[in-house]
């Protein structure tokens, strides 16, 4: 049973990862880039396994899209500090999808170390899970 339950985590993991690094990859070819202006930040708690709190903030950035809509939308990924240049009413660089706008990144504010991280946390846990259960099987 254990061995099922880190299997569904790893490929919980892998399919985040895998659906992430896509997402990014697309943008970076298919993205449109525009100016954008910091509008706010949204802060979230967050608790860790051992309960501790702590804070993350997400850019709240508007701009004008290609064919005049008004665009404001929340970053998904946040930091636990506001890096330099993305402080309230700093100008910044979003690549986002003209036909779903709230698909976007901000130049220089997301990383690709969490995607890949979990990608690869995914793939040990599924490929290390499916593993021992084959030479589970192939042993009785």
């Amino acid at each position: 049973m254990a061995l099922i339950a880190l299997m569904l985590m790893g490929t919980a993991f892998l399919s985040a990862g895998v659906y992430l690094l896509h997402r990014a990859s697309k943008l970076r070819r298919t993205g449109v880039i525009a100016n954008a202006r910091i509008v706010r930040h949204v802060v979230r708690w967050y608790k860790d396994s051992d309960g501790v709190k702590s804070k993350g903030y997400h850019p709240v950035v508007a701009w004008t899209a290609q064919d005049g809509r008004t665009c404001e939308y929340e970053s998904m990924f946040g930091r636990g500090v506001v890096k330099h240049g993305f402080g309230l009413g700093a100008h910044v660089m979003v690549r986002y999808d003209p036909e779903a706008p709230d698909r976007f990144t901000i130049e220089g504010w997301e990383s690709k170390a969490p995607s890949l991280a979990f990608t690869a946390v995914g793939a040990v846990l599924t490929v290390g899970t499916v593993t021992a259960l084959i030479v589970r099987l192939v042993a009785f």
